[in-house]
């Protein structure tokens, strides 16, 4: 514990010096997760990162950092938008699949590598990790069309890339001949923390509805969160095997539901209490991100960590560029949403993890590729991702106008 929170105090410290370079904070947490984790000074060690008490925690704050989704997702003004949303994840997703997988297809074609190792480059690549772009929402106060398409985008990429990976995992299982993941039962557990989530933030939002104060609307909030939470935990140990429920998604899916049920300014004064705990939250979430990470992966780089970089960007830029001009988007949307979906690292090594073990016996050199390429990737990419993000905001104009946008919708609400 005081090993996470000197951690947690050196990030913290990094970050306002980061800051003061006008670069993101979220960047100085990151290279404190690397330079302070297993690869390098080892006082984030691993004995601590696999500590029950510190996955146990992990989970509970990924639930706290979904509340900052779903309370964004209010069904009436979702309507005006949710159109676009759906389509733009769509293609910005399947457009990553379809340009990564088709690029290693070319190269593996002429190599003679097999070529379902380029499907599954492909659906690790199509993944985003929301936290990185969510933490610097958060840090720099950034509001607008870009922001609002970008927040509820962080949820459902989640589920559109799972749905696409273990389609894909299931296809090469199937083709190796080894016992792959159901892909109906994958699906099931893809969805479950939605289902779950949302029963019981409905449950919430029904108690939330009759309480008299503001601590006592927070502290049934909180109470029926860790309620949800510990029982996604209970079904992860005991019932699901091999696979774990997404608790940033049970968060989500918890808060879109009581959002939409309680008034307004009860959702304000809950959220106001909450933005401080969701900061501290993203925090232990970015240096669990990069304490995973080897600096010295950098150094052994070759052409394949290269070419997915560049593929991957390509095809999350062109995907988010077609789906916004499908939908009317704003022209920021359209020119600077892309640059924001560019943090990767915690899904992919999730994924490479699960394709390593599936690929181990049947085929090892693939599996060695594979893990070789992606982790070297992860270094490399979310360093430049997280800097690439904020710049994305920053372009888009929308960086310090929170307050802004929520006075004028206060307004407009009024009027």
């Amino acid at each position: 514990m005081l090993r996470l929170l000197a951690t947690m105090a050196v990030a913290y410290c990094v970050g306002k010096l980061v800051a003061k370079l006008h670069l993101p904070a979220i960047l100085g947490w990151l290279i404190t997760g690397m330079a302070l984790g297993p690869h390098a000074f080892n006082l984030l060690n691993d004995a601590t990162l696999n500590a029950a008490w510190f996955t146990t925690t992990e989970s509970l704050l990924e639930a706290v950092v979904g509340l900052m989704i779903g309370t964004e997702l209010i069904w009436s003004e979702m309507k005006r938008s949710g159109k676009q949303i759906a389509i733009t994840t769509i293609t910005e997703s399947l457009g990553t699949f379809i340009i990564v997988t088709l690029v290693f297809g070319v190269i593996f074609y002429f190599t003679g590598t097999p070529l379902y190792l380029a499907a599954m480059f492909g659906g690790i690549a199509l993944a985003t990790a929301p936290a990185p772009s969510l933490s610097i929402v958060s840090e720099a106060r950034a509001a607008g069309p870009v922001t609002s398409t970008l927040i509820p985008m962080a949820a459902l990429d989640d589920l559109v890339g799972a749905i696409v990976y273990f389609a894909v995992l299931a296809y090469v299982s199937s083709t190796l001949s080894v016992a792959g993941t159901n892909f109906i039962v994958t699906l099931g557990i893809v969805f479950a923390p939605v289902l779950i989530g949302a029963v019981t933030g409905a449950v919430a939002g029904l108690v939330m509805r009759h309480t008299r104060s503001n601590g006592a609307t927070i502290v049934s909030m909180l109470v029926l969160l860790l309620g949800t939470a510990l029982f996604a935990m209970y079904l992860n140990e005991n019932v699901l095997t091999g696979a774990s429920l997404n608790f940033m998604l049970l968060g989500m899916a918890f808060s879109t539901a009581f959002a939409n049920m309680i008034p307004a300014e009860k959702l304000d004064g809950v959220m106001r209490v909450m933005n401080p705990v969701i900061g501290v939250a993203l925090i232990l979430l970015i240096l669990n991100l990069g304490a995973p990470l080897d600096y010295h992966l950098v150094f052994g780089a070759g052409i394949y960590t290269a070419v997915y970089i560049i593929s991957r960007a390509i095809g999350k830029y062109t995907g988010a560029y077609v789906g916004a001009a499908m939908t009317h988007a704003p022209a920021t949307v359209k020119k600077y949403l892309g640059f924001t979906l560019l943090p990767h690292s915690g899904v992919s090594l999730v994924f490479t993890g699960i394709s390593v073990s599936v690929l181990a016996g049947p085929a090892p050199e693939c599996a060695e590729l594979i893990q070789g390429t992606i982790a070297a990737a992860a270094v490399i990419n979310e360093i430049i991702a997280v800097f690439m993000a904020r710049k994305g905001f920053e372009w888009a104009g929308e960086l310090g106008k929170a307050d802004e946008v929520k006075k004028n919708a206060a307004v407009e609400a009024r009027t």
